[in-house]
């Protein structure tokens, strides 16, 4: 009898300890998942690169690893981040996500915003908005959003007119208006800033213009209103906008010795939209 007592109270004190273990890695594993420590942040090359990389070293203070990824280009760090590869990333403006998640169908939502980059018209041929000829031939960036972005800034120099005014979904067909008979030429924004010499105008995103040696303050014929509706944003899958440590994060974006940083290091080309 004796004997039988002691298998069962072994056998169940066994299959306690296995709930209990099992019971805990669960939560070990819940709580890694929502107080996550070490973050991997898609960005562009340069500016969202170089901002980034100084809110890793506030970050890393606090405890937090920010692992910087960077791209070339708009589209890989949306489907990177919607997959799983990135927990965040902080490359792009509203319109432009809004536009994704519209097309694409990605699971990415928007935490906060970042900065301003505004979009320039730079020329080798013209000093003067004013003075462009007849017939020029103007760049723009071929994804929908920032291809609309530069057709408003065209429309803001009165060099031609959209059928729907100010909508940020405007494209080459809804130009209304183009007494100059502009031609527009549609190409990957990261490739823009070298078609200045087979071009008179082109219309290059900052942080493509910068790593182009271009300043937007110094170097454009036109630049983009500080009332831009194009600011940036950080973003992360549906779901996990609570994340304690992704909102983390973005309050150390938006603190003040990253302010401070934007605001010496890019001398008012790149202005903070917090």
């Amino acid at each position: 009898m004796n004997a039988t007592v002691k298998k069962l109270f072994a056998a169940v004190l066994i299959t306690t300890t296995c709930l209990f273990a099992a019971g805990c890695g669960s939560s070990s594993n819940s709580g890694a998942s929502g107080d996550k420590k070490e973050i991997k942040m898609g960005v562009t090359a340069g500016p969202h690169a170089e901002v980034m990389e100084e809110v890793a070293k506030e970050a890393a203070k606090q405890g937090i690893t920010i692992k910087v990824v960077e791209f070339n280009d708009y589209v890989q760090p949306n489907k990177a981040l919607a997959e799983g590869d990135l927990d965040m990333n902080s490359m792009q403006h509203q319109p432009y996500m809004d536009n994704v998640v519209k097309k694409q169908g990605l699971k990415i939502t928007s935490i906060g915003k970042t900065i301003i980059l505004p979009m320039a018209v730079y020329s080798h041929k013209y000093k003067d908005i004013k003075d462009v000829a007849d017939g020029a031939k103007v760049t723009i960036p071929n994804d929908p959003t920032n291809g609309a972005r530069a057709l408003l800034l065209i429309q803001q120099a009165g060099l031609i007119k959209l059928k729907n005014g100010n909508s940020v979904d405007a494209s080459v067909t809804d130009i209304t208006e183009n007494p100059k008979n502009l031609q527009f030429v549609e190409l990957d924004a990261a490739q823009i800033p070298r078609s200045l010499d087979d071009t008179d105008l082109a219309c290059v995103n900052t942080n493509y213009a910068i790593p182009a040696g271009l300043n937007p303050q110094k170097d454009s014929i036109l630049v983009e209103s500080k009332d831009s509706p194009y600011a940036n944003v950080m973003a992360v899958r549906q779901g996990d906008e609570n994340n304690e440590t992704y909102k983390k994060v973005l309050e150390i974006y938006q603190s003040e010795p990253i302010k401070k940083f934007i605001e010496e290091h890019f001398q008012g080309t790149i202005l903070p939209a917090f």
